[in-house]
């Protein structure tokens, strides 16, 4: 009763003496001064939606139209076409009639000279930013031709100062639409090398029958979506690959990044969360305001921000046949799992974002919570990583309503969740297994202990090691590597920790305590939580998880082909693979294409004809070093170009997945689309982003490299492998694969990448 009583602002009794008028008054300031924080936060969004809008050019230009029409009136020169003088007619008032027309006529005029000037220069920044030459030869290593050099001179005379967030995003081009003819050709050269004789004359009959009866229809509908839509991929890929499965996020969907490994600035779990979580509302924060500055490539070219929005205050909704994201606007706190018990922690105090010192004496009242957790609370989260028609089921029956569903909002409706974890971990180089333990953490737990549909869970160890869980249908991984090095190079270089470890800075207010959420479980949804529970612990039983740190070399030899790191990697893991299952398999590799509009990834196919020249010759002891060596920088040149075609949209299989997707729309069966995208991808891919920021500098700071991130296996028989090139000297590798396969062995694999790694390096240093 007495919190009920100090929350009442305002109150009036009537007695016989008269009206009896009670309010608090700290709680009413506090009201006032969140309407005002809210007032300026709209304003804010004004603003930048008017900076957006008119970009790249600027209120200050319209000033400058005005002043150069108004001179030129004064001289004689009348750009109205006497429209000034006409108007007097109808403006009563000998005096004031010429000054009230000529504002009014002026005015116009300069706003349509303004807004028309503004439309030219972004459309031609539009057709600039069209151009991709650039790309070949920047990564071809040859320099830029006079045609790129003079396009980058255009490129940077039209491009506005202090670009905001979004402020590229009306001025990026579209993703072009492939020519059926062009996708066709692509995709035959990539299968050559996966196929035999007959079976490579099978699929070229099913290709020209393919692009001789439904291709051509299917695509002219696909070109009425490409110039309706900002992207014709982008909201199909969303809703169609992520949103419409069924399958558990857990393992097959989410993925996780990993804490700088070598440094470990504190133990303390509380003080090393509260910076974390204060660094990455900054981040919200930049973010909201737009002052985080775009990503731009050769700091020319901006990336598509469009991925940002929805990092924070985001959750997946499970629906029966497709979910649903819920963006929240604003979201003032979020939601820590400690024990099997849920809290809801505010981030605000009195509209003041709480420092890291308050934050840790928040989290430190929550660690010292001694009580247990609510029937059916321990493991809620088991439901998050069920499959989704019962996740569904379940949620619109026991949690619509009532206790449950004031709960389940506030978990739903928070900035992102945090997990305080009951286990340490210690990083030692010559234990392998302390490293995949932490791994497996990051991306599983115990398969109830993260909430899978946020998009993103921050775990912090006991010992103070931190890490995330992500989820991937609202962004690509390059988003979340971008919060996750700003959060990093925020807590060591500017946060810090005190000599006993604690967060900086003084307690200097009592906050309240944080809310513990309450819950009504019925015994039958108690039945479905254990056995989600009981399911979710045989998919991550299944998971075999490797974390290979591979640190004979790294770029600095590399650099010595001459040739992309990437596609190095990339030709390493091909000879990988051929040597562990003795074959080439259809391989997967994420390019970005945000380079356009609203862009997310294109399929690289690492496997190529002269990767697999390369590869055969490796195992020839015949072939001479010379000519191995030959072959690699053909195969790594080939890989490039294709990863340059991807990017430059001009992939294959986003193109093929909307054809199919179109096909299905007008109720007709392809066989050849219906056999492409049954392909399986038995080894999948992915360079974990890093330094596209270079908020870490690693000369400066060579102990805070992080070891990337991962994800499960994509097929049962297959590899995930992710991986990331951390310095000079450091290579990791985060491999997957099942443990019910018996072809596949994540330990043997990484052994495998460890050898090709060793063979390749002999080359080098011949």
């Amino acid at each position: 009763m007495a919190e009920a009583h100090q929350a009442v602002a305002f109150s009036f009794t009537i007695t016989h003496e008269g009206v009896n008028i009670n309010y608090d008054q700290e709680v009413l300031h506090v009201i006032w001064r969140s309407g005002v924080c809210s007032i300026k936060r709209r304003i804010n969004r004004v603003r930048n939606n008017i900076h957006n809008g008119v970009y790249p050019g600027s209120l200050r230009s319209l000033f400058v139209i005005n002043v150069i029409i108004t001179t030129l009136y004064f001289a004689g020169i009348d750009l109205s076409y006497g429209a000034i003088r006409r108007l007097e007619l109808w403006i009563p008032g000998e005096r004031l009639a010429p000054l009230v027309a000529y504002l009014l006529t002026c005015g116009l005029y300069s706003v349509f000279v303004w807004i028309g000037l503004i439309l030219l220069l972004r459309y031609a920044l539009k057709i600039l930013f069209m151009y991709k030459g650039w790309i070949y030869e920047l990564r071809g290593g040859t320099g830029m031709s006079f045609k790129s050099r003079t396009w980058l001179l255009f490129v940077k005379l039209l491009e506005g100062k202090k670009p905001l967030l979004y402020s590229y995003q009306y001025s990026l081009p579209c993703l072009p639409l492939p020519s059926l003819d062009d996708t066709m050709k692509r995709y035959l050269v990539s299968i050559r090398p996966l196929c035999n004789n007959q079976q490579f004359v099978r699929m070229e009959k099913l290709v020209d029958e393919f692009k001789s009866t439904i291709g051509p229809k299917l695509q002219h509908y696909l070109w009425l979506k490409s110039w309706w839509s900002t992207n014709y991929v982008s909201d199909w890929w969303e809703e169609y690959v992520y949103l419409r499965g069924r399958s558990p996020l857990m393992v097959n969907s989410n993925f996780y990044g990993i804490d700088a490994l070598l440094a470990h600035p504190t133990t303390n779990q509380a003080a090393r969360a509260a910076n974390i979580i204060y660094a990455a509302i900054l981040f919200r924060r930049s973010i909201d305001r737009q002052t985080l500055e775009p990503i731009m490539v050769q700091n020319t070219v901006p990336l598509c921000s469009w991925q940002y929005e929805r990092l924070f205050n985001t959750t997946r909704i499970p629906g029966i046949e497709t979910d649903k994201l819920m963006h929240m606007r604003e979201s003032q706190h979020i939601c820590v799992y400690h024990q099997g018990r849920y809290f809801k922690l505010p981030l605000y105090h009195k509209a003041r974002l709480l420092r890291p010192i308050e934050l840790q004496r928040q989290l430190e009242k929550i660690i010292k919570d001694d009580s247990l957790p609510q029937a059916g609370e321990e493991k809620l989260g088991a439901l998050t990583a069920a499959d989704r028609v019962t996740w569904a089921t379940t949620r619109n029956e026991y949690f619509c309503k009532g206790l449950n569903k004031t709960s389940l909002d506030i978990i739903e409706k928070a900035a992102f969740c945090v997990v305080l974890e009951d286990e340490s971990f210690e990083f030692d180089p010559k234990d392998s297994s302390e490293l995949d333990r932490f791994s497996q953490l990051l991306l599983h737990g115990k398969g109830y202990d993260r909430w899978y549909d946020k998009s993103f869970n921050l775990v912090v160890t006991r010992n103070g090691r931190i890490g995330f869980n992500a989820e991937h249908s609202w962004a690509d991984a390059p988003i979340m590597a971008h919060l996750w090095e700003f959060c990093l190079s925020e807590d060591f270089i500017n946060l810090g920790y005190t000599k006993e470890g604690n967060a900086l800075g003084e307690l200097t207010v009592e906050l309240p305590t944080p809310v513990r959420l309450k819950w009504d479980i019925s015994q039958d949804c108690i039945d479905i939580i254990e056995s989600c529970a009981i399911s979710a612990r045989t998919l991550l039983e299944d998971v075999d998880l490797h974390l290979y740190m591979h640190d004979a070399y790294g770029k600095g030899i590399i650099k010595k082909c001459k040739v992309s790191p990437d596609a190095y990697i990339q030709m390493a893991l091909q000879l990988a693979y051929y040597r562990d299952a003795r074959k080439f398999s259809l391989t997967y590799e994420a390019s970005m294409t945000r380079l356009f509009r609203e862009g997310r990834t294109e399929t690289v196919r690492p496997v190529s004809i002269e990767s697999c020249t390369w590869v055969k010759a490796m195992e020839d002891p015949l072939c001479s070093t010379e000519e191995k060596r030959s072959l690699l920088r053909r195969a790594c040149a080939q890989h490039q170009t294709a990863y340059q075609d991807s990017m430059c949209g001009k992939g294959i299989d986003r193109h093929l997945f909307c054809l199919y997707v179109v096909s299905k729309y007008l109720e007709v069966d392809s066989p050849f689309l219906r056999e492409v995208l049954s392909e399986p991808w038995k080894l999948s891919t992915s360079q974990t982003p890093h330094g596209q920021t270079n908020l870490l500098d690693l000369k400066k700071y060579p102990d805070h490299i992080s070891a990337g991130g991962g994800f499960g296996p994509v097929a049962d028989d297959g590899y995930g492998v992710s991986y990331i090139i951390a310095g000079e000297n450091i290579v990791f590798f985060h491999i997957s694969s099942k443990r019910s396969s018996p072809e596949t062995d994540s330990q043997r694999f990484a052994g495998q990448i460890e050898k090709a790694m060793a063979d390749m390096k002999a080359l080098i240093d011949f």
